[in-house]
C-alpha cells in the first residue's frame, strides 16, 4: 500500500522532469522541495483546524456557504498557501532558477511532496480501490495545480528580470489565486455530488494543464 500511495507522485515528477529538456534541475534542491512540501502538512492541517473551528464554527455544515467557505478557503487556499510558501522561499532567489519551465518543476515538486504524504496518510487503511481512485485524480489534481502555479511564478520571474514589478506583483498573486481557484472548484463538485461537472472540469483543467507543460516546454526561455 506504501507503494501504490508513492508510486503516482514518482510517475508524475519524473513526467515533468524529463519534459525539462534544456537544463535539469538539481536532484538535491528537487529532493529538498519535495521534503519541505510534504512537512508543510504540518501547518497546513493546522491551518484548516483553525479555519472550521474560528470560521465555519457558526454555520450550518450542509448550507452552500458553509460548502463554499470550506471547500475554496478552509481547504484549497490554506493548501495553496503551504505549497506557494515553500516554493518561493526556497526557490525565487535561487541561482538554479533561470529558465521558465524550471517554475513548472519546482511548483509540481513541491505539491506532489505535500500529495505524496496526504497519500500515505490515506492509505494507511484504505483499499486498493480507493489507492487507485486517489492515483487517478487526487494526486494528479495536486500536481495539475503545481502546474498552473508553476506558469505564473515564471513568469513573475521573468518580469523581476526585466524590471517590471507591477508584473511580478500581478503574476505571483495569479500562482496563488488561480491553483486556489482550480483546487476549490475540484473539491466544490466532489462536497456537492455533481460528479457530471466534476469529471468534465477534470477533462478540461488536466488538458490545460498538459497543454501548457508542452507548450514551455517547447518554447522554453531564458528568465
Amino acid at each position: 500500500m506504501l507503494v501504490l500511495a508513492i508510486l503516482p507522485a514518482v510517475v508524475l515528477m519524473t513526467y515533468v522532469y524529463r519534459k525539462d529538456t534544456i537544463e535539469k534541475e538539481p536532484l538535491g534542491l528537487l529532493l529538498v522541495l519535495f521534503l519541505l512540501g510534504a512537512l508543510a502538512s504540518i501547518p497546513i492541517v493546522v491551518g484548516e483546524m483553525l479555519f472550521e473551528s474560528v470560521v465555519l464554527s457558526g454555520l450550518y455544515e450542509g448550507s452552500l456557504l458553509y460548502i463554499i467557505l470550506e471547500n475554496f478557503l478552509g481547504v484549497a487556499l490554506v493548501e495553496e498557501l503551504g505549497k506557494y510558501f515553500v516554493l518561493k522561499s526556497r526557490t525565487w532567489k535561487s541561482a538554479h532558477f533561470n529558465f521558465l519551465f524550471d517554475a513548472i518543476v519546482y511548483a509540481v515538486v513541491a505539491s506532489l511532496g505535500f500529495a505524496t504524504l496526504e497519500n500515505v496518510l490515506y492509505l494507511m487503511d484504505g483499499s486498493i480501490s480507493t489507492a487507485i481512485g486517489r492515483a487517478i485524480l487526487s494526486v494528479p489534481g495536486h500536481a495539475i495545480d503545481g502546474v498552473f502555479m508553476g506558469c505564473y511564478y515564471g513568469l513573475a520571474k521573468r518580469d523581476e528580470r526585466m524590471g517590471n514589478a507591477r508584473g511580478v506583483k500581478a503574476n505571483l498573486r495569479l500562482a496563488l489565486l488561480v491553483p486556489v481557484l482550480v483546487h476549490g472548484t475540484y473539491d466544490f463538485f466532489i462536497s456537492t455530488g455533481w460528479l457530471l461537472l466534476f469529471f468534465a472540469f477534470e477533462i478540461v483543467v488536466t488538458a490545460a494543464a498538459v497543454a501548457r507543460v508542452r507548450r514551455v516546454s517547447k518554447e522554453d526561455a531564458p528568465v
